[in-house]
């Protein structure tokens, strides 16, 4: 057996399970507190790796890049979640779908008339497109490693938001009982907004760090959007 190859397999498949756990997380939060089906969790993805390529390119920095590419992408969540998907909380989850699902067909064509229907190319800085001896005799990309140590420190992160901070027992309670925390004076609708931005910015950070590796063109986010739901399943909601 190839012990190095496995070891490059079994980093490879961390580097996988923390960008789906991302995008899992994001979409978990807005389906346990706001009970919302939303297919267009995949087309925040894409945009976050749109976003970064034209930052990027802006900018001529990957860095700079992917740091005004997180609050792009919550705004675009937040106003997604006041024009779109506001008026479906009351509505069944076949509405939903349905309506999500217009959102990935929206946002598709929409990025094929801004940015084109060829691909783009997100490049990356000196000391992130080399490699690192993990063992001696076993380089490894530094970008790839970059996204396992993120996506560990996002996850960290994550956990004590939720756990630690007065946002998080808001998370908490609205996923227990949304009609109580209203009637105690919370403002539900502003919560279900921050909620539904921050599940963008974990989609859109998913992205970014993707962006790299694959290409960034339309309709990357359907297919990943398929191994996300089966995380969720697997997991569980929350």
């Amino acid at each position: 057996m190839n012990w190095l190859l496995l070891l490059e397999q079994i980093l490879n498949g961390f580097q996988l399970g923390l960008l789906l756990f991302l995008l899992a997380a994001g979409l978990t939060l807005v389906f346990g507190i706001m009970d919302m089906v939303n297919l267009a969790h995949g087309s925040l993805y894409m945009m976050g790796a749109y976003f970064c390529a034209t930052f990027t390119g802006w900018t001529d920095s990957f860095l700079l890049g992917a740091l005004l590419t997180l609050p792009a992408v919550f705004l675009l969540g937040v106003v997604v979640e006041m024009i779109a998907l506001r008026t479906l909380y009351a509505r069944d989850h076949l509405d939903q779908v349905m309506a999500t699902f217009g959102l990935i067909l929206f946002f598709n064509e929409a990025t094929r008339l801004i940015w084109g229907p060829i691909g783009l190319v997100i490049p990356l800085p000196d000391f992130l497109n080399q490699t690192v001896e993990i063992i001696p005799g076993a380089p490894y990309p530094a970008f790839r490693l970059a996204i396992i140590l993120v996506g560990f420190f996002v996850a960290g992160l994550l956990y004590f938001i939720v756990t630690r901070t007065k946002l998080g027992m808001l998370i908490r309670a609205g996923a227990s009982n949304r009609e109580m925390i209203g009637a105690l004076g919370i403002n539900i609708r502003l919560l279900f907004t921050l909620v539904f931005g921050l599940g963008a910015a974990l989609a859109g950070l998913a992205g970014l760090m993707a962006g790299p590796i694959l290409s960034v063109e339309i309709g990357m986010g359907e297919s990943i959007l398929i191994l996300t739901l089966v995380v969720i399943v697997i997991g569980g909601i929350g």
